[in-house]
């Protein structure tokens, strides 16, 4: 059987097939917001809304589905306007090496052949539905993780695809380098202490929102850089009171100091069924600990919504408000929030851990990064900003 075309395809879908498909996504409701919902439903096929529902059962994780579905979602759009058919699958080599022209191209030579790279046509039906913002070249590695989402969807409805095919490889090599960029930062300033202190000041009222505010962000920082999904997602299952510590390891008989691990469970680089912890001690613990009291929260999640009249709501902060809160506190402590992100809290604690000569493993374990590369990058950047070979004619 055909499977059906998405919306536009030839026609608008009839309003019943696209609620259809919106009731059919009810099984994601915890992953996929209700406006996103009836969008994707108007891009997607019938089988594509089964892949989806049969990866939310496999139990997939959230984060995974989510962005399954949204590069699912925009590969159908694509696919439509730039061959007027649905999505093959699996796809020929032939589409796979359109997709990577079509993103990844010489900005310079467009100036000069208004032919390259995505057609005009192609852009402006993808601007027209809200897929498509900007007019240069994709990132690499959205590029790169489109592909991977669209190999990890054939493979789940039992197909290969040529996602390794030598042609295929090579258009990615030759495309990566003429449309070369510089890597940017998923934040371009790190949080690091001294801006945490500010924004913390900041949020120094006697509001429920300044008290949430204050203990999910210190609670970010100080559990070794929490990404906003496990933040927002931070519940009170995770949480378990551990007995005091010494405020000084070299006098383990003096004072002491409160003790919490978060129980990680899945998260980016862990699984479902992991031990992985990570631990808050000392202030983290009272401002914490002080917002579930006042809040009154004594199970489910740990970080929700506070409406305008100041009531608590039941369901969970979402990973983008986790980042509307910091820009927001960001911009109430003087600073630029365009320069900051939710990611500058994991970036920030690992670049302070490196500032303050904590050995690279140590601050690994409560980051929980799985490459050493990659966290050792904070540290880099650390020594050579404070380093004397920077300044040798200053």
């Amino acid at each position: 059987m055909p499977k059906t075309p998405p919306a536009g395809a030839g026609g608008r879908q009839s309003t019943e097939l696209v609620s259809r498909r919106a009731e059919a996504l009810d099984a994601l409701d915890s992953v996929l917001p209700f406006d996103r919902r009836d969008f994707l439903a108007g891009l997607l096929t019938d089988d594509d809304v089964e892949t989806l529902r049969h990866l939310a059962k496999e139990g997939i994780g959230e984060n995974s589905l989510r962005a399954l579905a949204s590069d699912l979602g925009y590969l159908e759009a694509w696919c439509q306007a730039a061959t007027s058919s649905p999505l093959p699958w699996p796809a020929p080599e032939a589409l796979l090496i359109k997709f990577v022209a079509h993103h990844l191209w010489d900005f310079a030579k467009r100036e000069t052949d208004p032919a390259h790279g995505m057609p005009a046509d192609v852009a402006a039906t993808l601007k027209s539905q809200g897929l498509l913002r900007s007019d240069r070249p994709h990132a690499p590695n959205t590029v790169r993780r489109r592909l991977s989402s669209w190999s990890t969807l054939t493979k789940w409805r039992g197909l290969r695809g040529e996602f390794n095919a030598p042609g295929l490889q090579s258009a990615i090599k030759l495309a990566v380098r003429a449309s070369a960029r510089p890597r940017g930062r998923k934040s371009r300033k790190a949080v690091t202490a001294d801006i945490l202190a500010a924004i913390l000041k900041a949020c120094a009222g006697e509001r429920l929102v300044d008290l949430r505010d204050s203990a999910l962000l210190i609670t970010a920082f100080a559990s070794g850089g929490r990404r906003r999904s496990e933040i927002s997602a931070l519940r009170i299952e995770q949480l378990v009171e551990e007995d005091p510590v010494p405020a000084d390891p070299k006098a383990p008989d003096g004072d002491k100091l409160p003790c919490l691990s978060i129980r990680l469970g899945r998260t980016k680089t862990t699984q479902a069924d992991s031990d992985a912890f990570v631990l808050l001690v000392g202030r983290p613990v009272t401002v914490l600990q002080s917002w579930l009291e006042r809040a009154g929260i004594t199970e489910g999640a740990v970080f929700r919504g506070i409406d305008r009249w100041g009531n608590l709501e039941k369901r969970a902060l979402t990973p983008q408000v986790v980042n509307l809160i910091l820009k927001r506190r960001i911009a109430e402590a003087g600073l630029d929030p365009a320069a900051y992100s939710a990611h500058g809290l994991r970036s920030g604690y690992l670049t302070e851990t490196a500032r303050r000569g904590i050995p690279l493993p140590e601050a690994m374990q409560q980051s929980q990064h799985r490459s050493v590369q990659q966290a050792s990058n904070y540290y880099n950047d650390a020594e050579r900003t404070l380093g004397r070979a920077t300044r040798i004619l200053a």
